[in-house]
């Protein structure tokens, strides 16, 4: 099953294209689910299914579960319980809800799924959100200290104070379980990523935004959809002004995408007014059938090893549109944090490297290049 997410900068119609593409594949005679908090009532039908993330609902629900499973240590502790109608939702629900959504978008009988993204930068947070919370909780609850359950009544009267009740791994595993399924669904080789844009100043800097964030978390710009294009042939001048401007931001959008980068771009016209239903819909899906298309393979985080050469081994990470101004690297312990622009990420080392030491760091044409000199006490040695 493919999934195809789409996201863009706010404004740039990205809605509007994750249903336009939705129902196009549907009325082709592909089962389809479209995943979109904010998609068009009148939608449904004829091989389309609509799912609504629902934020306040899932974090009662979540809330509640956890409160019940929890209760022995609540009522312990005297605090009164929360009861469904005086819960609110707090800040994330919305992102853990659309995680939620997206784990369920790969199951069912469906052949298509498009997922309808929040703006970029929010979407860039969510789609590494998994990833991330894994990794707070394996520093924080341990797989490691729940294996020691049985001794954990002689480790509190030795400690003095009580160890971490069952129920809290047990928590702790069903989120990791969770985590991963999501995880898994974003990084699948058969998920795609999908850019809507509107020809402008800013459609570069959002271009180079979402590959640099994308290739950080490992992942592939799949196309790019160039939305709202003016007609070329008007004799308004006005009008011709703002096409000559769209037409010179689409020349910089085709430079940057292609067969090299393996990102497609799909140019959308402009219906003069706002989409009014299905029909409109149908004029604003893409070209090129979304099931047809192939997801643009994520670039290789390659070690590659020039021991014999030059005495050290060399991560070559892909940073599309990385500067070095903006570059940052620190090694702790088995992992490497790397800090691009705005973007941080925890990168877990791979085994050879974790026997080495940094000796230095280069970008070549958005080729991160790590230097690792083997450390003589920890590397294997040759007969």
């Amino acid at each position: 099953m493919r999934i195809i997410l789409v996201t863009g900068p706010g404004g740039a119609g990205r809605t509007t294209v994750a249903a336009a593409t939705a129902l196009a594949e549907a009325r082709a005679g592909r089962r389809v689910l479209l995943v979109s908090e904010d998609a068009d009532p009148l939608l449904g039908g004829d091989g389309l299914r609509v799912l609504r993330p629902a934020p306040a609902a899932d974090f009662r629900r979540e809330f509640l579960a956890l409160q019940a499973r929890s209760g022995t240590a609540l009522d312990l502790l005297g605090a009164a319980p929360f009861e469904d109608a005086e819960l609110t939702e707090l800040p994330g629900s919305r992102q853990f809800a659309l995680l939620r959504s997206l784990r369920d978008a790969a199951d069912g009988d469906h052949e298509l799924a498009v997922v309808d993204l929040p703006p970029l930068p929010e979407a860039l947070a969510v789609l590494a959100l998994p990833e991330q919370l894994r990794r707070y909780l394996r520093r924080l609850l341990p797989p490691e200290r729940q294996a020691a359950r049985a001794l954990r009544p002689m480790l509190a009267q030795l400690a003095g104070v009580p160890m971490p009740a069952q129920w809290l791994y047990e928590t702790t595993a069903r989120w990791e379980a969770e985590l991963a399924a999501v995880q898994a669904v974003v990084d699948a080789p058969t998920t795609g990523v999908r850019l809507v844009l509107e020809p402008g100043p800013a459609a570069g800097r959002a271009l180079r935004t979402a590959r640099l964030g994308l290739a950080l978390q490992g992942l592939a710009l799949d196309a790019v959809v160039a939305n709202r294009l003016l007609p070329a042939d008007s004799e308004d001048p006005w009008l011709a002004g703002l096409t000559a401007q769209q037409h010179r931001h689409l020349a910089e959008l085709r430079a940057v995408t292609g067969p090299v980068t393996g990102c497609v771009l799909d140019e959308l016209p402009h219906l003069g007014r706002d989409p009014r239903g299905p029909e409109d819909l149908v004029l604003l899906a893409p070209a090129r059938p979304a099931a047809a298309q192939d997801p643009a393979p994520a670039a290789e985080w390659a070690v590659e090893d020039r021991r014999e050469q030059d005495g050290v081994l060399v991560w070559h990470i892909p940073l599309p549109g990385a500067v070095k101004e903006e570059l940052s690297l620190v090694r702790r312990g088995d992992e490497l944090l790397l800090t691009v622009g705005t973007f941080r990420r925890n990168v877990p080392l791979p085994g050879a490297l974790r026997r080495c030491t940094v000796t230095g760091a280069g970008l070549v044409e958005g080729d991160l290049r790590v230097r690792f000199t083997p450390d003589p006490g920890l590397w294997p040695r040759t007969p």
